[in-house]
């Protein structure tokens, strides 16, 4: 079983966590990337994260 490192909530569904995605800011082009943060439903410290592509 996995626990939030903060609060200690358990982590077992995916309803357990809040993905949160943030686009990169580069002007007038379009984010050639785009990127993630996964955090705990409960009390909102982050988990993880990590990098998709971008929109064509």
């Amino acid at each position: 079983m996995v626990h939030c490192t903060e609060c200690d909530a358990t982590l077992a569904a995916e309803s357990d966590v809040e993905f949160v995605e943030m686009d990169a800011e580069t002007g007038f082009f379009a984010p050639s990337k785009r990127f993630y943060l996964v955090a705990c439903g409960e009390c909102g410290a982050a988990i993880g994260g990590g990098v998709a592509g971008g929109q064509t």
